[in-house]
């Protein structure tokens, strides 16, 4: 089962919320929704490489997933979801992504 990061309020992550709500492969972790989810969260970001980029450009690095073998990736196409659509508002304060 993949393991999918989100918040409702992320503009990217509700469009990958729609995509896998009803597939049993995908497990969706709302990270807002109680403090454990944000550690386990905090947790990834805080230790895993894949997030430096989006540390550095001011991103919050969801959505995220962990994959089966326990991949960390920030790509929806990794995980089998397909790219993100570029259209819509964003939740980085400059507006340019999550």
């Amino acid at each position: 089962m993949i393991k999918v990061f989100v918040m409702p309020t992320c503009p990217d992550c509700t469009k990958v919320i729609e995509r896998v709500k009803d597939n049993p492969e995908y497990l969706i972790i709302d990270i807002g929704a109680h403090v454990r989810n944000l550690k386990e969260f905090l947790f990834l970001r805080d230790n895993d490489p894949v997030f430096d980029a989006a540390k550095r450009y001011g991103f919050a690095g969801i959505p995220c997933f962990v994959l089966d073998d326990g991949t960390v990736t920030l790509s929806s196409l990794e995980a089998g979801i397909g790219a993100k659509s570029s259209e819509g508002s964003s939740c980085r304060i400059d507006g340019s992504g999550c």
